[in-house]
This record gives structure tokens, C-alpha cells and sequence, in this order.
């Protein structure tokens, strides 16, 4: 089974099949789609000029269901690859169940009408994908995604359980602009703006989004302030390791980001309640995404280091009463642009939805119905970490963080 539709142009895209191009004992026949076609061809350039593998291109709707699913059957894809907007998620799982084949995303279904992202939607389809022996796997992506498969590989060889949990997203790269979002600025400004939660003694605490600020000396990066946000895994680890007493998602943010946030806010700018101008019908925050800089085109612009990880607390396999540990990565920005001409932002999602899908490929993340990471055996991924570009280090800590 080597055969994979990847849908979507952007940066994570571009980085997911260059990877797979250099990867074609795994993946034999790669199709990139997208409903801007010119920009599939200018990846697919990019992966032969690099790798010297063609990659077919098409031009692709992916909310029409009967469009993806005759797409699916003319290339004989045996997996979606879906590196689109989150919005696209429930289409694209309603083609595969169609044409019969495997899925894999790398952020959950976010309604667009409403800037409120949950699982409910595609945990509501385990029945179908398990009756129609098809598997589906939600969050290959770093956060969610490899934090994921860190918890587990800790609760696998470290931990017996996880009481605290702590995933930490520092971005410490500068691309000289004046404002500038590191992966889709829709996206990535609905979750800022979105209030903070986090999960504590069986509840989730709500907060106000970016009063919560901490200063955190990150590996590979130095002191960075991280902020109190809520993230999609907090509620998939919360539901599938019963035993967490706390989890909390932290991302590092400069000062110039938070008062330029702060003032869209202020102006409306961040809205995505439809407005009238000049006789059209406009979203802000759409609007606001066409005039910010591509993510995409960074990669040339930006250097420093990303890290990002897991600090986890619980009771140690050997019996040593509670310990706590700190797995992380640290991805360099111009390295990942000498290999696939992305930054790391891209390139830390990028490569686990490669490394997801050879799961899906191999044979060894197969089993019929919808799973997050951290459901699934996390070795063989973790061992996909280290030689694909993404080598991750652990180190016990003298104890719970307390921030």
C-alpha cells in the first residue's frame, strides 16, 4: 500500500511530499491536490528539482464529496493525506468512506461559522470507519500529533500513569517582519483568540485567552514567554488517560505579536461574522489572512529554533515513587529551508503527517474505527522521529513544574 492523495498547498503540505519523495520505498505513487493547481505544480517542482520524483498534481474542491471520491478512484489512492483547512475534515472523511479508503489529518474539525474546535465531530464517526474496516487517525501532526505520541512512549516505558501534563510550543525563529503568523493566519488567530482552558480535577478551567503568562528557559532557545492557551489535545489526552489530574497547552509569543493581535482585536479585524463592504459580503479575519504575509513564503526569511515537548508527572515504572519527565524536540528553521525549502513551523507538522501515514502504509497503524495518537503503539513513530529530521531527547526533571 504505497499509493497516497495528499490534499492541500501549503507549507505543511509541501513539506509532507517532499518527505514522502524521499521516502518511495514507503510511498510509491504520490498525488497532491488542491483547488489552486498552480500551486500543487510549484511543490511538485520543487520535490523533482530536490529528489528527482514526479508527483502528480490536481486540481481539487474538497468540500465536493463526489469530486474527491472520483479523484481518489482515478489515482487509486489508498490514503488521504489531509493537510487542507480544518474545515474540509468531515468532507474529506465522508469521501474516504465512499471510495474505501484510509484518512489522516493533522488538526480536528473546526465548524467555520464558529471559532470552536472539539473532537465530538470526528469521534462521531468510529462506527463507520470500524464497520466499513477503515482507519482514520486524527492529530499526526507536532501538537497534536507528536506531543500525543510522547505521553504515550513516556506512559509506555517511563510511567505507570500521568498526573500532570505540561505540552510546551516555543517558536523561537525571527523572520524580520513587523507581523507575521507561522502556519495559516486564520487559523492560527482563531486559536489565539479563543478564550484558554485547560483541564483540572476533572473539569475544564476557563480564562480569559493570553492572561497567563510564564517565563520558561526552553533547550535550544533560551527564555521565552509562553502563554496559557487551549489546544485540541488537551481534550483528546484528558478523555483517553483518564488518570490526568492537569493538563495544560503553553505556546511562546513575543510582545510585538500579542499588541498586534491585541489592536485587530480591538478593531474587529478578528471577527468571522460576515460584514457588508461596499456591496459585498466580507469576512474580517479572511480579509485579514489575504493581506498578512504567506506563511509559506517565510522560510527564506526565518532563523532560530523551534523546541517543543511534553513535561510529565507521575508515579515511575521501577517504583522510584513519582518522577518527572521533559521529551522534547529542537528543530532549526534554515536547516528545514536547506532540505525542503520550508520553515520549522511547517516542517514539525509536515513530518509527522509523513511519518503518520507510513503508519498507514506499513501496515501498522490499521486497525478499523477513529484514533488520536496517543491511542496507537508509539514506538515504531518515535523510531520514524529520529531519521526523519525530528530527533527528540528525554531528561528526568527534579520534580512537578509548578508554573
Amino acid at each position: 500500500m504505497g499509493k497516497v492523495l495528499v490534499v492541500g498547498a501549503g507549507g505543511v503540505a509541501s513539506v509532507a511530499a517532499h518527505k514522502m519523495a524521499m521516502n518511495p520505498d514507503i510511498f510509491t505513487e504520490i498525488t497532491l491536490a488542491s483547488r489552486t493547481r498552480s500551486k500543487c505544480d510549484a511543490i511538485a517542482g520543487s520535490v523533482k528539482a530536490r529528489t528527482g520524483v514526479e508527483i502528480r498534481t490536481a486540481g481539487l474542491d474538497a468540500m465536493d464529496v463526489a469530486a474527491t471520491v472520483a479523484l481518489i478512484r482515478e489515482t487509486g489512492a489508498e490514503l488521504v493525506v489531509n493537510l487542507a483547512l480544518p474545515y474540509q475534515d468531515l468532507a474529506l472523511m465522508d469521501a474516504c468512506l465512499d471510495a474505501g479508503v484510509h484518512y489522516l489529518d493533522t488538526a480536528n474539525y473546526e465548524p467555520p461559522e464558529e471559532a470552536k474546535f472539539e473532537y465530538s465531530h470526528q469521534w462521531a464517526y468510529q462506527e463507520k470507519f470500524r464497520q466499513a474496516g477503515l482507519t482514520a487517525i486524527l492529530g499526526s501532526g507536532f501538537d497534536p500529533g507528536v506531543t500525543s505520541v510522547y505521553a504515550t512512549w513516556l506512559k509506555k516505558h517511563r510511567l505507570e500513569a500521568i498526573r500532570q501534563l505540561d505540552v510546551l510550543d516555543c517558536n523561537g525563529g525571527d523572520n524580520g517582519l513587523p507581523f507575521a503568523t507561522n502556519f495559516n493566519p486564520e487559523i492560527n488567530i482563531r486559536e489565539v483568540t479563543a478564550p484558554a482552558r485547560h483541564w483540572e480535577a476533572g473539569g475544564w478551567v476557563e480564562s480569559p485567552a493570553m492572561t497567563t503568562k510564564v517565563r520558561f528557559d526552553f533547550p535550544g532557545v533560551g527564555e521565552k514567554n509562553m502563554y496559557l492557551m487551549y489546544h485540541e489535545e488537551l481534550e483528546s489526552l484528558s478523555t483517553h488517560f483518564p488518570e490526568i489530574e492537569r493538563a495544560r497547552f503553553w505556546m511562546t509569543f513575543g510582545d510585538a505579536y500579542i499588541n498586534h493581535v491585541t489592536v485587530l482585536q480591538n478593531v474587529g479585524m478578528t471577527g468571522i461574522e460576515p460584514v457588508i463592504y461596499e456591496g459585498h459580503e466580507i469576512v474580517p479575519l479572511q480579509f485579514l489572512k489575504a493581506v498578512l504575509p504567506n506563511p509559506s513564503d517565510l522560510g527564506a526569511l526565518t532563523k532560530g529554533k523551534t523546541c517543543i515537548g511534553d513535561i510529565a508527572t507521575g508515579p515511575a515504572k521501577d517504583g522510584a515513587g513519582e518522577k518527572t519527565y521533559y521529551i522534547y524536540n529542537i528543530c532549526d528553521h534554515e536547516e528545514c529551508y536547506r532540505e525542503v525549502g520550508s520553515q520549522a513551523v511547517a516542517y514539525t507538522t509536515g513530518v509527522p503527517a509523513m511519518i503518520g501515514a507510513a503508519m498507514v502504509a506499513k501496515g501498522i497503524w490499521r486497525e478499523p474505527g477513529v484514533w488520536n495518537m496517543e491511542q496507537l503503539d508509539p514506538d515504531a513513530f518515535m523510531d520514524m522521529l529520529m531519521t526523519q529530521g525530528l530527533p527528540w531527547e528525554v531528561h528526568e526533571l527534579s520534580g512537578p513544574v509548578n508554573f
